[in-house]
């Protein structure tokens, strides 16, 4: 069966909606990195290394994920290599996307996927540091661009209808979970 995406056309498109998609997501990541100087401080340590995500059991009947790697920085921020991935990466991430619905549940909800981490330890050791410890302080983002007590309204309104999306997502995996009749 053939998608857009297999003519030369669709192709470029593609890879140029996922080279913008991830510039975006690098310079995300590297806000949220920046906003905590011990996050720096714990890369630097790193700088010239490289670090892959990969995602593991992808259904053959979506388009595939483009691989992901980034180098660390002397600042200690994350550089994204685009088509230039590493052969060998320093430390590699392999998340399991068998399930692309249940994968998306999980990051709503907040919990970890399962993840398969190989390569340097004191890498490994780093980056899950920052899994655990870092989070976009999104109110203080907005609250710089809107004012303070409109920025905590919004903030208030988001969380509620997110826990709405966090309790509906449970309650269809609930659905999907359980054997049929």
């Amino acid at each position: 069966m053939s998608t857009p995406f297999d003519t030369p056309l669709g192709a470029r498109f593609s890879a140029l909606l996922g080279t913008a998609a991830m510039e975006r997501i690098t310079l995300l990541l590297n806000h949220v990195v920046a906003a905590e100087t011990v996050a720096t401080e714990r890369l630097k340590a790193h700088s010239g290394r490289s670090l892959q995500l990969a995602w593991t059991g992808w259904p053959q009947l979506l388009p595939p994920p483009p691989v992901v790697a980034f180098t660390i920085t002397p600042a200690g921020l994350f550089e994204w290599c685009g088509e230039q991935v590493p052969a060998q990466p320093d430390l590699r991430v392999s998340i399991d996307a068998s399930n692309p619905l249940k994968l998306a549940g999980l990051w709503l909800t907040g919990e970890r996927p399962q993840v398969v981490i190989e390569g340097d330890s004191a890498l490994a050791s780093d980056v899950n540091w920052l899994i655990d410890n870092l989070r976009w302080d999104i109110e203080d983002d907005v609250a710089r661009v809107i004012g303070q007590a409109p920025a905590h309204e919004l903030s208030r309104a988001a969380s509620a209808i997110s826990a709405g999306f966090r309790e509906a997502v449970r309650v269809l995996q609930g659905f999907v979970s359980r054997p049929p009749r």
